[in-house]
């Protein structure tokens, strides 16, 4: 009874930070410590989400959700305390310094030191996204003040030591350096190798990217930001400008993405053809297609005997393969809408005398005759997916008459997290369910097990649709996993793929024998400590299923 009362409130958690946020978007701002912000705060913490950690034990601060969050989220973004999210800010031509964090492809502006500016093109996944964030950030530096002074009132020992060595000009040397992170292990309340470890990720990413600040400026800035706002009676001031919600409700994005699509393939003279949809990342389909004739005959190894090898050496060699590629059919379609998702168009009547790695079962003979188009998309984000196939299937304006475009299979290679097995693992969706709400989809699925013949685990059943990378409970999911549900994963875009092509079928925009596959590996399993999204990517071990995936999805569509 207790675990269905935790899921239960966690459940209702998540629906009450959804229902906060679209109706902030409409209000138009909100503060932090404001009857609104203390709805975000509270349904998060109820929530505990994993990826944040020990965010709600006030006597330690959650480093590895901290580091997940900052590669989210523009540099300084610790030192500012007003944000304002927009559809679009022409302001690119002014003096206002740009910034686009390592790992979330979004474009935000320095304002001011103290403001900065989102420009929200994903639609309401992205400002989900970057409200968790916000409120993780606000809780975390309420729990950093909390440890700036002792029980008389006097600033503690652990800060005036921070402080001084912010203030110090000259590079610490290692002595100075460790003597420094073990006295700022005492104000996170983690152990000196944590806090260490913490401060080298965040080295690399200063150093190397530019990306963020480091672990000390961070923790100060956040700690003394707080204190700056309570002496002054300030708050953290989050505003919308009041043509976002227009722009998101009538997917502007996704119409000016399409649209580019759209006369791309009619400038090819490709609308007519047949047109299979993968969405995916942008390198495994060129790799497989175009790899071996490149670069192949140049590999001093064996790369005949296995795919998986061959394609993890040749990494390093995209461009020969994109410059060999450009030659058969292959055109680049960089995104010039806003919405961040890149596209490619490849002319399989192209590939005719191509030699393609001898383990792809490809019937080119078949290839020749149907001249098959291949529109390839990197990965949406979240509620973005629906916006964006619901205006690429829309039918198209040709000679003042509309016509659909021959659409014949969208496929999805995604990545998710596992319920059931470990990172790697595949999962096949049977149906999507839309966490939070009543949607979900019978999915007809053209993938089966036995096409992934040779990888470790496969699972088979519903798939649930999270609202965000940052909104997953383990109570929830072990719920949905071991309920009459009997879910085997969680990603964030299949969901609403479906949705857009279902609606497309009903509105007679495709046909309804349009083939259906998607198929997912594993990047984390939220279930098991050390390896949530916090834990980092998979990286080397993600190459196998990536390319099971997307050989299998190539096979069906050209076999």
């Amino acid at each position: 009874m207790e675990e269905t009362t935790r899921s239960h409130a966690a459940r209702l958690a998540i629906r009450s930070f959804r229902i906060a946020a679209d109706a902030l978007l409409l209000i138009g701002r909100f503060k932090m410590s404001g009857r609104s912000g203390q709805v975000l705060q509270d349904a998060l913490k109820t929530l505990s989400p994993e990826i944040y950690g020990t965010m709600n034990d006030p006597r330690s601060i959650e480093l590895k959700g901290l580091e997940y969050v900052m590669d989210r989220l523009p540099k300084g973004i610790e030192e500012c305390s007003r944000f304002v999210m927009t559809s679009e800010e022409d302001l690119g031509d002014s003096s206002f310094v740009m910034l686009q964090p390592p790992k979330r492809r979004r474009t935000s502006y320095r304002i001011n030191e103290k403001e900065m500016c989102f420009v929200v093109t994903r639609g309401f996944s992205e400002i989900y996204d970057i409200l968790t964030h916000l409120t993780f950030l606000y809780i975390e530096s309420k729990n950093i003040h909390s440890k700036m002074r002792d029980q008389e009132g006097s600033l503690a020992t652990e800060w005036n030591e921070l402080e001084k060595f912010m203030q110090a000009r000259e590079e610490p040397d290692s002595e100075e350096l460790n003597r420094a992170l073990w006295n700022l292990s005492i104000i996170l309340g983690r152990t000196f190798h944590e806090t260490k470890a913490a401060y080298e990720y965040f080295e690399i990413s200063r150093k190397q990217l530019n990306a963020s600040n480091s672990l000390f400026q961070i923790i100060y800035n956040l700690g003394k930001g707080m204190e700056h706002m309570l002496e002054k009676q300030r708050d953290v001031e989050v505003q919308f400008t009041p043509d976002l919600s227009h722009v998101i409700l009538h997917h502007m994005y996704g119409k000016r993405w399409s649209a580019k699509i759209k006369s791309r393939l009619a400038e090819l003279s490709l609308e007519n053809r047949p047109l299979h949809l993968i969405s995916s990342n942008l390198h495994s389909v060129a790799n497989l297609l175009y790899g071996y004739a490149a670069v192949g005959r140049d590999m001093t190894t064996n790369v005949t005997g296995n795919l998986y090898t061959f394609v993890q050496e040749i990494r390093s060699r995209s461009a020969e393969i994109r410059d060999h590629a450009r030659n058969h059919g292959f055109h680049a379609l960089p995104d010039a809408s806003g919405s961040h998702v890149d596209c490619q168009i490849i002319d399989t009547a192209g590939l005719g005398g191509l030699e393609l790695h001898p383990d792809l079962r490809i019937d080119m003979g078949a290839v020749g005759e149907r001249k098959p188009v291949i529109l390839v998309m990197d990965y949406a984000f979240g509620t973005q997916a629906f916006e964006l196939i619901d205006s690429l299937l829309q039918p198209m304006a040709r000679d003042g008459r509309e016509k659909n475009l021959n659409l014949v299979s969208m496929s999805v290679m995604g990545k998710a997290g596992t319920l059931m097995g470990k990172k790697g693992d595949i999962m096949i969706p049977t149906a999507h369910v839309l966490e939070g709400s009543a949607h979900n989809y019978i999915l007809d699925n053209d993938l089966k097990p036995e096409d992934f013949a040779g990888s470790d685990q496969v699972f088979v059943g519903p798939v649930i649709t999270v609202l965000g990378t940052s909104l997953q409970n383990r109570d929830v999911l072990e719920t949905f996993k071991v309920s009459s549900w009997k879910a085997v994963g969680l990603e964030m875009e299949g969901g609403h793929y479906h949705r857009a092509i279902n609606a497309a079928m009903i509105r007679g925009h495709i046909s309804r024998d349009v083939k259906v596959r998607y198929a997912y590996y594993a990047s984390d399993n939220p279930l098991k400590s050390g390896q949530t999204l916090a834990s980092g990517s998979l990286g080397v071990e993600g190459i196998r299923p990536t390319y099971m995936i997307t050989k299998c999805i190539l096979e069906k569509i050209l076999s």
